[in-house]
């Protein structure tokens, strides 16, 4: 009984070391350098016209929908489809942005994917205890 104690005992500490966060002491500039790029990335995957369907959340808690029609360095516009209104969006001004770049298909595939992967853990560890 003691033996089992200790053993789970030590594979909980062992997973508290591999779940370790990173920490970084970076200024203001430098996160908000860093969410341009992501952003930037970002909107390259969803690409532009009307097929790249995206949500802008603004600093200001204004909220677009609408289509990506035209990408820089500096902006990137969205076209609401209704009502044909452009607005030029400056990076810094973004919160968050969400689009569709995969179909129904692919996240259901996806989310099957990590459901799996996650059984096959729990079968593995479940399967190592019962031989005790």
């Amino acid at each position: 009984m003691l033996k089992k104690i200790t053993s789970l005992v030590v594979v909980g500490l062992l997973l508290n070391l591999t779940f370790v966060a990173p920490v970084s002491a970076s200024t203001r500039p430098e996160k908000e350098a860093k969410f341009v790029a992501e952003l930037k990335t970002k909107l390259a995957t969803f690409g532009s016209g009307t097929e790249a369907q995206v949500k802008v959340t603004l600093r200001d808690k204004t909220k677009l929908r609408g289509y990506v029609s035209e990408v820089s360095d500096a902006h990137f516009v969205v076209v609401d489809p209704k009502t044909s209104v452009t607005t030029t969006v400056f990076y810094p001004q973004v919160k968050q942005v969400t689009g569709h770049n995969l179909s129904t298909g692919g996240r259901i595939a996806v989310n099957v994917a990590i459901a799996v992967g996650i059984l096959l853990v729990i079968f593995m560890i479940v399967g190592r205890y019962a031989d005790d």
